[in-house]
């Protein structure tokens, strides 16, 4: 680290240090951090100095704050200094002689992630006369000699100016060193505005013309890395400043420069994982640090991109991103410039990996449980259709350590539950049964989530339920409150926002766990009973569906679904029985559904993950009802599906169906209703499809987008097909005789 700003001393007097690239955007790597004024260092508290002389490494996580504070964040009125006196620069070149129209400010000076000490930065001069990007690579020599001149010819810049391959100037101010590469570029963005086709349909065919390579123009987009870096919040810049600084100790070790364009990718890696994992302004710093170098840790499958400034959708633009999508990993494309992978050199990048596994497995980070942000190294839209199975054993999939834990952190609660809970109450636990996606065998592999649904004694029919689970919820919540400490276990709960609520909601920790798992635990009537598949079982659940209905018609209950909690065991064997390979194919659905959940602004009612789990069933059984499946074909029909919304009749008759008259009727209405209708199969008056109720045309929208994702593609111009399934169910089509009604439809 400390030999690419060796050359330069406090004082601007040594000389210049060569190894700098041209391009603002590929991120000169800073240099070592400048020893703070002995003033500076009088006023630190006792525990700042402590933390200024240990490595990054060693710091605990709870004070990574502070030590960023301490020894990273430059002087705010050294930053101010600068800030005019690059103002001086940039007015100086803008009034004299030189065609400059605009100039634009780059590198981690522009991008606001400057540590203190000695930091890049980059000038970007727009040449007015610059018609092309050949003219910028024809031209720039020769203006750079200029501008030299014209530097030199002011006192205060004969001695800060320093030009080898580029030109350098460095600005000081007490404690803080910026040495600005400038640049002469052409200004692509003049008559271009979002989504800048134009302009990068341009940058293709000049790169071509000269020979140029990838990225050699990314300077001439540096306002729109510049806006690019604005909208994030100061704490994720501040956690770029950790980042970087872990990367200049690696450096120091490894004693040789590596490819200059790193620095850049990593800031880049930090911003992508906030955005996938957090985008909370305020967040845990350790957190953060530990998603970071759990991408390091996979630098093999890394493939990270933005489409803010350039997308799909023109073919020459696509073919050029799918052309770098899949280069060797990493990968890190420039959100600027779609030529651009700042993640090229293996060597260096499995270098940083071993650096990054050392730093999680150090007694600093390795704090049980140790929880990160749940981010894919790779997004799943450029995943080839022949790999997607690879994607979800590879990324979706749960490991059998994890189901191990899971199921030791319900067996904590059960246990609690059945033992402690309602020990000095007259209330028995009936039975608990597990449901949820952990339970179905659903689950996905970071996230993790467990349902306990508790049936209770006194708890004896939905009317009950609906006056006493409010109770009953809190009486769980105070029993744990006095319990945890016996448990050993670390429970936070989760504020509710209803006043009466249904369901306890907690995060439990415990030492046996390497990570949080969230818990929801929910009071309900065993309307059930005993479930078996002999006819005194069906007449038990005819009886049960019957005084649902009638509640539910009686009560004018407009959302239905209120009592589904207490058909659990019927939601969850609905899926569990089902092919190993289709519960992968709803993971896959599941993923693809959190991934837009967690891009999608502002925020709207998306509808249910479980719809979108039995459209997933819906699509299989109607479509291919084989073990083994393509699941390209299977992923595709769900998402046509969803673009089909508005013609949605969807239902099942496993655990109700037409042949009761009462029951009938109900659902001949719960079926006219309007569309999407996709009836719960284990609650008939829960229609998880909602009608209006829920933003699906928001959900169709991503679909569409996703038709032209490599996931439905074999080879160039074939696209992957869906398989032919009904969008509409009849009754006909379940078989059930339903005679046209005097008024109408049946």
């Amino acid at each position: 680290m400390g030999n690419w700003l060796s050359g330069w001393s406090s004082d601007g007097s040594s000389g210049y240090s060569s190894g700098w690239s041209s391009g603002g955007s590929s991120g000169v790597p800073s240099g070592p951090a400048h020893k703070p004024e002995e003033s500076t260092q009088a006023n630190l508290q006792p525990n700042e100095k402590c933390l200024k002389q240990i490595g990054v490494t060693s710091v605990p996580s709870h004070k990574l704050e502070e030590y960023i504070q301490a020894n990273l964040k430059p002087c705010e009125e050294s930053l101010k200094q600068i800030d005019q006196e690059v103002d001086v620069i940039c007015c100086l070149l803008l009034i004299k002689e030189f065609p400059v129209t605009r100039v634009a400010k780059g590198g981690s000076y522009g991008r606001e992630t400057v540590l203190r000490g000695c930091s890049d930065g980059t000038l970007v001069l727009f040449m007015g006369d610059f018609q092309k990007f050949q003219d910028q690579k024809k031209y720039q020599d020769k203006l750079l000699d200029l501008i030299e001149q014209l530097l030199k010819s002011q006192e205060r810049y004969k001695k800060s100016v320093k030009r080898g391959d580029t030109l350098i100037v460095q600005v000081s101010k007490p404690g803080q060193n910026i040495l600005l590469q400038l640049l002469p570029a052409f200004d692509p963005l003049t008559n271009h505005r979002p989504p800048l086709q134009a302009a990068y349909l341009d940058l293709k065919k000049s790169m071509d013309a000269v020979r140029a390579s990838p990225g050699e123009f990314s300077d001439c987009f540096t306002t729109l890395q510049w806006q690019f870096f604005k909208k994030y919040p100061r704490k994720l810049k501040d956690l770029i400043l950790l980042v970087k600084h872990w990367y200049q100790q690696c450096q120091e070790k490894w004693k040789i420069p590596p490819p200059q364009p790193l620095l850049y990718a990593l800031e880049l890696l930090t911003v992508y994982a906030w955005e996938q994992g957090c985008q909370a302004e305020d967040f845990d710093m350790a957190q953060g640090v530990r998603t970071v170098l759990q991408l390091i840790s996979q630098q093999t499958k890394l493939c990270v991109y933005w489409t803010v400034n350039y997308n799909f959708e023109d073919e020459t633009i696509r073919n050029n991103l799918l052309y770098q999508l899949n280069s060797p990993r990493p990968v890190i494309l420039d959100p600027t410039d779609p030529t651009n992978n700042v993640g090229k050199d293996a060597e260096f990048w499995q270098l940083l990996a071993e650096e990054a596994q050392d730093w999680l497995r150090s007694r600093s980070l390795n704090v049980s449980p140790a929880p990160y942000w749940e981010v894919l190294p790779m997004p799943l839209f450029i995943t080839p259709s022949h790999l997607l199975d690879k994607f979800i054993s590879d990324f979706l999939q749960p490991n059998k350590v994890f189901l191990k834990q899971i199921k030791e952190a319900v067996n904590i609660i059960c246990s609690f539950l059945k033992e402690k809970c309602f020990q000095n109450s007259g209330t028995k636990v009936l039975k608990i049964i597990k449901g949820g996606s952990t339970a179905k065998g659903t689950a996905l592999k970071q996230g993790s989530d467990a349902d306990i649904v508790l049936f209770l004694s006194s708890l004896e029919s939905y009317d009950s339920l609906q006056d006493k689970r409010c109770w009953f919820v809190q009486e769980i919540k105070e029993q744990l409150e006095a319990y945890k400490q016996a448990l050993e276990v670390e429970v936070e709960f989760e504020k509710s926002k209803w006043k009466a609520p249904r369901v306890l909601s907690f995060t439990l920790k415990s030492k046996s766990l390497d990570e949080s798992v969230e818990f929801d635990v929910l009071p309900a009537c065993d309307t059930l009973g005993q479930l078996r598949s002999d006819s005194t079982s069906r007449t038990s659940r005819t009886k049960a569906y019957k005084k649902l209905i009638e509640l539910y018609t009686s009560q004018d209950i407009p959302k239905g679904g209120e009592f589904s909690v207490c058909f659990t065991e019927l939601q969850r064997n609905f899926i569990e029985t089902r092919p190993t390979k289709l519960k992968g194919l709803i993971r896959l659905v599941k993923h693809w559904y959190k991934q837009y959940e967690r891009k999608m602004k502002p925020k709207a009612s998306l509808p249910p993950k479980y719809a979108l789990e039995l459209l997933t069933v819906y699509a299989w059984e109607h479509g291919s009802g084989t073990d083994d499946f393509e699941t390209a074909e299977g992923f595709r029909t769900v998402l046509d599906l969803v673009i089909k919304y508005r013609q949605l009749c969807i239902f099942w008759t496993v655990n109700y169906n037409f042949e009761e008259e009462y029951i009938r009727m109900f659902l001949l209405t719960q079926i006219q209703k309007k569309r999407p209708v996709i009836l719960d199969p284990a609650d008939p008056t829960g229609d998880v499809g909602g009608g209006d109720r829920w933003c699906w045309h928001l959900l169709a929208e991503e679909a569409k987008e996703w038709l032209s994702s490599p996931c439905f593609q074999v080879g160039e111009k074939n696209p992957v097909q869906p398989w032919k399934v009904p969008v509409v169910q009849t009754p006909g089509s379940c078989g059930a005789q339903i005679y046209p009604t005097v008024g109408g439809v049946y």
